[in-house]
Order: structure tokens, then sequence, then C-alpha cells
């Protein structure tokens, strides 16, 4: 029996069963042959598996893949929740800190950074300190005033209003002269005049119902009001070359200059005392830092600005 060579070099007999002959002339082919059968023919089947199983590869691949992507965003964004969440916690215990201390002083004795200068905008309404202060000054008339602070800023009215009596109170200050008495009475007292304490917005907000523009930088008087700008009360102001507990001093005493009826004043020259009436936040102009209208027990002013 004739035989030939199969696919795989293995030698198969013509008539092998399961194998279509090799036909006659005239006869039909193994394509006819296959096409009359029910199932594909061996390569067309053979070719078939190889489609599938590509198919069942890229799609194990295209799985796998987005089960990588799934899990690494899952760790992403776990990663920065704890990071904000932490965060925000962090804040939450400081401010909670500040809050629950009303032991805690108000004047600051170094420098604070941008962090440190506490909100931008407070609840627009104030708390008012309620203890009544000893008199300042020995003689002349008493003046009385209250002192506030805002709410949502972050500090408390008896702290602040410690710190600000203690300005008003030095014998540098204001009574240094022996011509006027000040002092402190609580919120529900008549008074000449009240310090308040409030955040950039709201002092801007405050200071603007005079016609005064403070763009949320400097603090400002208005009539029976000396409005201390938060930031400034906190973090001075840049290169002003002495403690921010200096420029606290600095700035009691200036608005409250205004109030008892003194208008601005200039450098009187280099290497000079600035006065206290000078505009030290806006720049020293050569002068140096001076919280005190009163020197060595005298008035201490410079040339009156027009």
């Amino acid at each position: 029996m004739a035989q030939r060579l199969g696919g795989d070099d293995r030698r198969v007999s013509a008539a092998a069963p399961g194998y279509p002959p090799r036909p006659a002339v005239g006869q039909t082919s193994d394509r006819d042959l296959w096409d009359g059968l029910d199932g594909p023919r061996p390569r067309e089947q053979a070719s078939r598996h190889r489609r599938k199983a590509r198919k069942r590869n890229r799609l194990a691949i295209v799985v796998a893949l987005l089960a990588v992507a799934v899990a690494g965003g899952v760790v992403i964004g776990r990663m920065a929740w704890d990071r904000v969440a932490g965060n925000l916690d962090t804040a939450a215990d400081n401010a909670g800190s500040n809050l629950s201390d009303p032991s805690k002083p108000s004047v600051v004795t170094a420098t604070a950074g941008a962090a440190e200068l506490g909100p931008v905008r407070g609840a627009g309404t104030f708390t008012y300190a309620s203890v009544t202060g000893k008199v300042h000054g020995t003689a002349g008339p008493l003046k009385r005033f209250k002192v506030a602070v805002e709410n949502g800023s972050g500090q408390d009215a008896a702290g602040f209003a410690d710190a600000a009596d203690a300005v008003v109170g030095d014998p540098r200050g204001w009574t240094g002269g022996g011509q006027l008495r000040l002092q402190r009475v609580g919120g529900a007292a008549a008074a000449d005049f009240t310090i308040f304490l409030a955040t950039p917005a709201t002092s801007e907000a405050m200071c603007g119902t005079g016609g005064l523009h403070t763009d949320q930088y400097t603090s400002c008087r208005l009539p029976g009001k000396l409005v201390i700008n938060l930031a400034r009360w906190l973090g001075g102001v840049p290169d002003y070359g002495a403690s921010v507990a200096v420029y606290q001093q600095y700035a009691i005493n200036h608005e409250l200059g205004h109030e008892l009826g003194f208008g601005h004043e200039a450098c009187p020259g280099p290497g000079k005392p600035a006065p206290v009436m000078m505009q030290q936040t806006l720049g020293l102009k050569g002068c140096t830092a001076n919280a005190w209208p009163f020197i060595d027990g005298q008035r201490y002013a410079g040339p009156k600005v027009p």
C-alpha cells in the first residue's frame, strides 16, 4: 500500500481511517470532503483554539491590570486621606488648646510666622472683658474704656484686656504727662471708647464704615473705637527691628493717641526713635522702633504730617 508523509513527518497509509484519501482526477478535494463533514477541519479548529486562547490571555491581562490599578488607587487615596485627616486633627487640637485655656496670655514676645497670624475672618461679633481695672494716672480727667475680642479669632477677651490694660497703665504711656487718667471697665458699663481686637476682614469692614481702607492690614481708629488688626497684633510687621510685644504696645498707643486728638507725625531724623504717632506699620523711614509717647518723662514727638 502506498504511503505518504504526514504533517509531523510521520508516515501514514493513504487509506488511513478518518483521513480523506487523495482525490483522483475528477474526484472531490480534501476541502470538499471536509466541507461535507459535521465538524471543522483540523487546521481551522487549531486556529480557532489559538484565537480563543489569545483572547482569554488578553482578557486575563486586562483584568489583572484593572485590579492592580484599583488596588493602587485605593492605597493612594487612603494615604492622601490619612494625611489630610491628620492635618485636620492637628489643627483642631491646636485650635481647641487655644480656646479651652482662657488664661493663656495674648501677648506674643517673639516674631510670629505666617501660620501664627490667626484667622482672616471671625464671627463678626465680640466678647467684652468683664473685669474693671484700676485707675491709671495721677491727675486730669478720667476716661473709661472697654475691651472686646472678636468671636472666632482664637483670642480670649480676658487675656487681651490684661495686655491692653498694661500698655495703657504704663508710665511711658498717655498718662505719663500727669494730665490724663484712664480706667478699664466691664462690658456692661458706660465708657468713652472701646479697644477692639478684630480679624483682618472684620477690621477692614469696621474701618470702612468711617471711610478708612486698611486692605485688611493696618489697624484704625474711629470715634470711640480703637480697632486693632489681629494679624498685626500677633505678627507685627516685617523689618520692624523689635519684638512683637513692642509692636503691640505701639499699636495701642498709636490708636489711643488718635482718640485723644493727636495726628500723624514724621521721623525726626535717621537713627532717632520713631514718634508713637508716626505710621510705623508702613515703615520706620530711618528711625528706630518706639512704642511710647513719653521718653524719660518727656513727651516725645516728631514733625507733624500735613
